[in-house]
């Protein structure tokens, strides 16, 4: 059945996305403003799961979270599982392999703010935080939801690295693309090609979202109430 993957990786995108949300809005906020010279580099980082092959990121993640790493062995302790092949560790891996796609509409909407604006709330006293708060992020709406959205479902179709690093757990780690493979493997082509239709779909209405939010559809478009 392709319910419950479908659940599962509904489940994953959103915790995912929401997660991304608040590490992405700091780092993409901090990024907007610092001088540092050296800050091509903590963006470099950030961009890297983009060129890296999904499974050269995805075992190199396993071996950071299993349980003979430092990482692997303090999540041991503490919750006393093992975060490869569980729903946990693949929430870890897609954070990584995600994050690229929240940060970077975030840093970009941070960087079209008029500065101007901000100038003027220092010269009222407003501080940094409350400037950011009340400017930065309020005009910055667009590429909030860009980056909420393309994170949410880059999670969603992601294959190769939570391939390895969930394995194929039915209830656990069996998300849908997983399902697909295994329709594949198993001849199974008809269900395979409903979950992958599903899937078209699914990408199809969220590009159009982004487009239509960014290009400012809906701001010409007739309200009938």
């Amino acid at each position: 059945m392709i319910t419950e993957p479908l659940i599962l990786s509904i489940k994953l995108a959103a915790v995912v996305s929401a997660l991304l949300f608040l590490i992405g809005v700091p780092l993409a906020g901090w990024l907007s403003i610092t001088r540092l010279r050296w800050k091509f580099l903590i963006e470099a980082v950030v961009a890297l799961p983009i060129v890296l092959p999904p499974t050269v990121l995805g075992y190199y993640i396993l071996v950071s979270i299993s349980p003979d790493s430092i990482l692997g062995s303090m999540y041991l302790d503490v919750f006393g599982s093992a975060l490869p092949f569980s729903f946990e560790g693949l929430v870890f891996a897609s954070i990584l392999y995600s994050l690229p796609f929240a940060v970077q509409p975030f840093l970009a909407s941070f960087e079209s703010v008029d500065p101007r604006l901000s100038e003027a709330a220092w010269t009222l006293g407003a501080s940094r935080l409350k400037t950011f708060l009340t400017i930065v992020i309020p005009s910055s709406v667009q590429g909030l939801i860009t980056g909420g959205v393309l994170s949410f479902a880059h999670t969603l179709g992601e294959f190769g690295v939570v391939l390895l690093v969930g394995g194929n757990i039915p209830g656990s780690t069996r998300v849908v693309s997983i399902s697909i493979y295994d329709n594949v493997q198993a001849l199974e082509y008809e269900q395979a090609g409903q979950t992958a239709l599903t899937l078209l779909v699914f990408s199809f209405l969220v590009l159009s979202v982004v487009y239509a939010t960014n290009r400012r559809v809906w701001a010409i478009w007739p309200k009938h109430f």
